[in-house]
């Protein structure tokens, strides 16, 4: 699997960011949302929040407003407040790069910890994601709902510094042939070894 996505794809983190701080912020905000529809939200909270100082002081009806279309944007707004002001305090303002820091931050999980770990600082991590977590089901990995039994089971198959790109490849295999409903089995290069291939 492995193998053949990396043959398919370029592992590429799809939320536009210049900095593992606006990472942080862009996967926040990517909970129960598309990339698509946080990288349209973020310019303009990045524009007006570019730092941390400047996202611990913010007004929340303002900051709630500029998220708004992410869903769920009263308590993305409390986290983000609440995570720029643990940076400042815990971390003189800088993103931690440890999973045990990360996961202590506001609106962040092990899977957020993980985009920032492998994305933003290109160290060891796999974010399991929903698209992650079914095609490890669909391909017979893994009978597992949890992302973190998920995640335990996959990181010994994949060598540490290529987990975060595995997490990517799939994430994008996932939203381009593998799709919750009616995947494109016919177009996917795993069809020959998938026990789900053409089940649908």
């Amino acid at each position: 699997m492995h193998e053949r996505l990396k043959a398919e794809y370029e592992a590429v983190c799809e939320l536009n960011h210049e900095s593992p701080f606006e990472l942080l912020v862009a996967t926040i905000l990517s909970a129960q949302c598309t990339d698509v529809r946080v990288n349209k939200t973020t310019p303009a909270v990045f524009d007006r929040y570019p730092d941390p100082l400047a996202l611990a002081h913010a007004h929340l009806g303002e900051l709630e407003e500029l998220v708004h279309a992410t869903g769920f944007y009263k308590s993305k707004a409390r986290n983000l407040v609440k995570m720029a002001n643990q940076l400042l305090e815990d971390h003189e303002g800088e993103v931690p790069t440890d999973l045990v820091d990360l996961v202590k931050l506001g609106g962040v999980g092990r899977k957020t910890a993980n985009v920032i770990r492998s994305v933003a600082f290109g160290l060891p991590g796999l974010p399991v994601d929903t698209h992650v977590g079914r095609l490890a089901r669909r391909l017979g990995i893994t009978e597992e709902e949890d992302p973190v039994k998920v995640e335990m089971i996959l990181n010994p198959m994949i060598p540490q510094h290529e987990r975060g790109e595995f997490s990517l490849r799939v994430i994008l295999h996932g939203r381009q042939v593998c799709f919750a409903r009616s995947p494109h089995c016919a177009d996917c290069v795993l069809n020959d070894f998938c026990p789900s291939a053409f089940d649908f």
